[in-house]
């Protein structure tokens, strides 16, 4: 029988996505073995990154401070608004395109059976949309059924206030998630992606 503590961290890694018991328990046992100072280095990080870590007052995406560098910085164009699903999306198309414009993170997508809607994707957005600066509201979102309904329902919100929507076009795997395509797909779905009809 082991020790209730060695139950404790193996039940902690369990909170991480995809870490089912035994991987769990192999990272507690890894960790007391032969990663002590690793174990005490990833402690104090996780805390602090925990602590300090929130969201950015315009994007939503993580920040350390209340404006991200992307939206703070004055080389990006205004106009053009991306919209994502999280913050892996947003990582991996800044790294695979040559996209310039800003990003908004809605944090999830719709799905009312998780009872997530339009309420709790950020009323945010539609204040930006609102201020007439962004003239393409590109939706980035996945291709599963919920990335659909919430692309339709953001095309919407889009045209309501001015802006044209467009989106990632060929190439995306159908029931995809972005942080999973490969670099040079998603390049040229987002190079060539198209407006959004009703």
């Amino acid at each position: 029988m082991s020790s209730p503590l060695l139950e404790q961290l193996i039940e902690s890694f369990r909170v991480l996505p995809g870490v089912g018991r035994k991987t769990a328990q192999r990272m507690a046992y890894h960790v007391l073995e032969r990663g002590r100072d690793g174990g005490r280095r990833l402690a104090q990080v996780l805390a602090e990154a925990v602590e300090r870590i929130g969201h950015c007052s315009q994007c939503r995406d993580f920040s350390e401070t209340d404006v991200c560098t992307v939206c703070a910085s004055g080389g990006r164009d205004r106009q053009q608004l991306c919209v994502v699903e999280s913050p892996a999306d947003r990582l991996a198309i800044e790294t695979a395109t040559g996209y310039r414009g800003l990003y908004y993170v809605l944090q999830g997508r719709l799905s009312p059976l998780d009872g997530i809607g339009p309420r709790e994707l950020g009323l945010a957005l539609a204040a930006r949309l609102a201020g007439g600066e962004v003239t393409e509201l590109i939706v980035a979102t996945s291709s599963t059924v919920e990335g659909e309904a919430t692309a339709h329902y953001l095309a919407q919100l889009a045209r309501q206030h001015g802006a044209r929507p467009s989106r990632l076009a060929q190439g995306l795997p159908l029931g995809g998630e972005l942080e999973y395509v490969d670099r040079g797909t998603l390049s040229h779905a987002f190079g060539t992606r198209g407006e959004m009809r009703d």
